[in-house]
């Protein structure tokens, strides 16, 4: 959530601009809310109205709601008046809050100014201003824009937001997934850049509580809404004084009476030449500078001697040194840790706006699979992809979604996909994902005007089925157990990752010797199941056989080899990718 601020005197014509602005940005596809300042008291509802005698007869908060609209009406009786980081936390994610006013609020701004109100610019003296829009040429070493021309403004705002319309050329058909015109074989990274330039999050967002966030993507910058820490504090045990009032060596102070301790700060305000007790975390009483660790002082009576003072400042934390309020705590799009709670929880929040959690929906085709541990006759195979990929799927932190095996009809497959569609977010099928017409899923995708089939310079792997089923994202991974799983772990998950709200996911590679031999040919990027040595070499498994499943459990990461031709030899660099940076 982005914000930029419209500020002025009275009569500039803020109030227009704001309007024009939304109504602009709106147009482009923007989604866009406002918070106003107002310097006057004023009402929203008329007299003799229900809400209006709910909020005269006392009640704090008043939520009105129609088929129109809702409006939630806060009495601030006598709480202080609301900042704006305390409005902006109430406000639901949007691309862009334009703020009317506020004009000492940190945050970029433009100003209004009308030469016929004849007031001083406020860009003189407010780093923050970037423009000014006028109806005159004012004096300023800001750009200056006709008041009138709202797309310009929208565009200079837009710019320094780095505001992106939505994609127009994106529709439900499947036509995101289409490579350009001519193209047949896509090398790994150009499939990985055409990914991550056309999904999109695909989820809604919801308020979710402080002690459900683990794990969770935050949909909005969160700001802190009370300072970390919010008092000067004691960061050790020991003796606070105010340092100017003291000498370079052998200082005695008066000991005051009473101590100063976490949760019971010392009253009234300490005059120099005079010290207190304080306890770690406690915070410092007025007049208090300087911390003096225990260990360091001699204690007579009331009296307290300290040889060699510290320095101003010492082992003392400044109020806020960690956050302000109004800082950005963390930042839209972050995966929610444990020790982001913690975070959070200091700087008063008690829940946040998150997305919701993708479903990822994972089906099975085929007349030939069995569930694991019932009887497999001949011709009989385990279906050993599903429950693999739903791992995956929660190892990630989606909600997995079994969506079972689908016989082998064209009938049965279209009944599953379409039972898919009202329970997931996002569908992953493995085989039956080439052009054939005996291959199901590529079948019916096809029929609906959905398909498009990726030929990958990668091995394992190749055939990737891209496409939409029901407005739902459907990937088709192949049917080989390691291929499936390859191609999951490089192509699938930065796309669902993208897809859940997350930034596009890029691995770190770390480059290593070699522990084997290989004469690479050129054409296709391979990736070897591999392990570390315990002299930090790459070893692979012995077969590269993609039917070898037990190669998986083996190993420990991937070893990935270039496009090109390669001659590997033991203590060759190569590229080394752990199963850490791909998730699991």
């Amino acid at each position: 959530m982005k914000l930029f601020a419209i500020i002025g005197w009275k009569n500039s014509g803020k109030t227009g601009l704001v309007e024009r602005l939304v109504a602009e940005f709106t147009a482009r596809g923007l989604t866009v809310s406002t918070v106003k300042h107002a310097h006057h008291r004023f009402d929203i509802d008329q007299k003799g109205r229900d809400s209006y005698r709910h909020r005269q007869a006392g009640a704090q908060q008043v939520l009105l709601s129609s088929a129109s609209r809702w409006a939630l009406m806060n009495e601030n009786r006598d709480a202080p008046e609301a900042g704006l980081q305390a409005l902006l936390a109430r406000l639901a994610p949007v691309d862009l809050v334009l703020v009317e006013g506020f004009k000492t609020e940190p945050m970029p701004k433009i100003e209004a100014n009308r030469a016929e109100t004849g007031q001083p610019l406020l860009a003189a003296t407010d780093t923050h201003v970037l423009a000014v829009a006028a109806d005159h040429v004012p004096p300023t070493d800001r750009p200056v824009f006709d008041l009138d021309d709202t797309a310009a403004i929208a565009d200079f705002i837009a710019a320094h937001l780095a505001l992106k319309p939505p994609r127009r050329d994106r529709d439900s058909s499947g036509d995101c997934f289409a490579l350009p015109p001519g193209v047949d074989w896509v090398p790994v990274d150009e499939a990985l850049a055409l990914l991550k330039d056309r999904v999109e999050p695909v989820t809604g967002t919801e308020t979710v509580p402080l002690a459900d966030l683990s794990g969770r993507v935050l949909a909005a910058d969160i700001s802190a809404l009370r300072a970390s820490p919010p008092a000067a504090n004691s960061a050790v045990d020991g003796y606070g004084f105010a340092r100017a009032a003291l000498p370079e060596a052998d200082a005695a102070l008066a000991l005051a009476e009473g101590r100063a301790a976490p949760g019971a700060p010392w009253p009234g305000s300490l005059p120099p030449g005079q010290a207190v007790r304080v306890l770690t975390g406690a915070a410092l009483p007025d007049g208090v500078d300087t911390v003096a660790l225990q260990e360091h002082v001699t204690v007579s009576g009331h009296q307290l001697r300290i040889a060699r003072p510290p320095r101003q400042g010492a082992n003392t934390r400044k109020a806020g040194e960690d956050l302000k309020p109004g800082d950005t705590a963390l930042p839209a799009r972050h995966l929610v840790r444990p020790q982001d709670i913690g975070l959070l929880a200091s700087a008063g929040l008690a829940g946040a706006e998150a997305f919701a959690r993708l479903r990822v929906g994972v089906l099975s085709t085929g007349d030939e699979l069995v569930e694991p541990g019932r009887p497999a006759g001949a011709g009989g195979i385990y279906d050993a992809n599903r429950p693999m990929l739903l791992a995956l799927a929660a190892r990630w932190g989606f909600q997995p979604v079994d969506l079972g095996r689908a016989g082998d009809t064209r009938d049965a497959v279209r009944d599953a996909l379409d039972q898919a569609a009202g329970g997931a977010d996002v569908i992953l099928t493995s085989g039956g994902a080439s052009a054939g017409d005996e291959d199901h899923i590529a079948a019916l995708l096809k029929q609906a005007g959905s398909l498009n089939v990726w030929r990958v310079a990668v091995k394992p792997g190749r055939p990737l089925a891209l496409g939409h089923w029901r407005d739902r994202p459907l990937f088709g991974l192949p049917g080989n157990p390691v291929a499936a799983f390859v191609c999951a772990l490089i192509f699938a998950r930065p796309a669902l990752l993208r897809m859940a709200g997350r930034p596009w996911a890029e691995p770190v590679r770390i480059t290593v010797p070699a522990a084997f031999s290989k004469s690479k040919k050129p054409g296709r990027r391979e990736y070897l199941r591999a392990r570390l040595t315990a002299e930090g070499a790459v070893e692979v498994f012995k077969s590269e056989g993609s039917g070898r499943i037990s190669g998986l459990s083996w190993a420990a990461g991937l070893c990935e080899l270039p496009d090109g031709a390669a001659e590997i030899r033991p203590g060759s660099p190569v590229s080394y990718l752990p199963f850490s940076e791909l998730g699991i």
